[in-house]
């Protein structure tokens, strides 16, 4: 009788945490996925060569509409957007994401509501709602308001119709988690290391899509401009990695090294723009069992 009433008690405890959490998120908006990247770059022209050449993305489209930096569409919901900046400039070169979101609203009244400080709504040119804020490292994050990117067809000249995900440094992944996990939703994805017992990559996937952002663990603080440019970067998913760089290489394209299998269990592929900000290009499903820690998210389609 007694074990039957711990039973009865623990199943109560954890109905109610599982009502508790569904009750936090009720008031959340929902966050489809990456939106935009904005890539610092120090020559406007040469930028455009690599982004519309190399990776052959388009200028301007739909999800460039209402933007006044030079724009490149990856689909009708996504872009990289140029920002250009001083030679000497030193920080990172992946300055902002923007996160869609089916309500900028909805979500200023909930970060509110969580005590996290935001900006307050704001509008582009074409009339887009969106609304900025900075996670615990100071990473700006912009939501706005838009829908999940769809699959497409691959553009003429393109090697990707989908961006799947974004990553940048951080020092306290505890902190990082308790923004983006606790308050926004996330959940965690994989994450692994060099070693079999080290963290160097903690993934976590937004609550309504197949998007995710990474973080860049164990870096040092006195990390140069190039060792920055690969650790902040944005990933384009492609049905074969190995197949993607023999087209770019016969393009003339010198690329900076060969596809690896990542310890993610995934093809992957560097690109560097003028600026040595890495454009990477990665498998959207694992070939193999990764390291470390299994998925335990949805894997991004074309």
């Amino acid at each position: 009788m007694k074990n039957m009433l711990r039973i009865m008690l623990s199943v109560a405890v954890l109905l109610m945490a599982v009502w508790m959490h569904a009750a936090e998120d009720a008031g959340r908006p929902k966050i489809y996925g990456i939106a935009y990247v904005k890539v610092k770059v120090t020559d406007v022209e040469k930028s455009k060569a690599f982004y519309g050449g190399v990776l052959g993305l388009r200028a301007g489209g739909d999800s460039c509409q209402g933007v006044a930096n030079p724009c490149f569409s990856i689909n009708g919901s996504q872009h990289v957007e140029l920002v250009k900046t001083d030679a000497g400039d030193k920080g990172p070169f992946l300055p902002e994401i923007g996160l869609a979101t089916n309500s900028v609203e909805q979500m200023a009244s909930y970060l509110t509501a969580k005590g996290i400080p935001a900006s307050k709504i704001l509008r582009r040119p074409d009339s887009m709602k969106y609304l900025e804020v900075l996670d615990p490292e100071q990473h700006k994050i912009v939501f706005v308001e838009g829908k999940a990117s769809a699959a497409e067809a691959l553009p003429p000249g393109a090697i990707s119709n989908r961006m799947i995900h974004a990553g940048f440094v951080v020092k306290d992944g505890k902190a990082e988690s308790r923004f983006y996990e606790d308050t926004l939703g996330f959940k965690v994805f994989w994450h692994g290391g060099f070693k079999e017992d080290e963290t160097d990559w903690y993934m976590v996937q937004v609550p309504d899509g197949d998007n995710w952002l990474e973080y860049m663990l164990n870096i040092p603080a006195t990390a140069e401009h190039k060792e920055l440019g690969v650790q902040y970067h944005f990933s384009l998913g492609v049905r074969d990695v190995k197949a993607t760089a023999r087209e770019l290489e016969a393009k003339g394209v010198k690329l900076a090294g060969k596809p690896i299998l990542g310890r993610d269990g995934k093809w992957q592929l560097t690109l560097l723009d003028p600026d040595e900000t890495r454009a990477e290009v990665m498998d959207f499903v694992p070939v193999e069992k990764p390291c470390c820690s299994e998925y335990t998210g949805i894997q991004p389609k074309p």
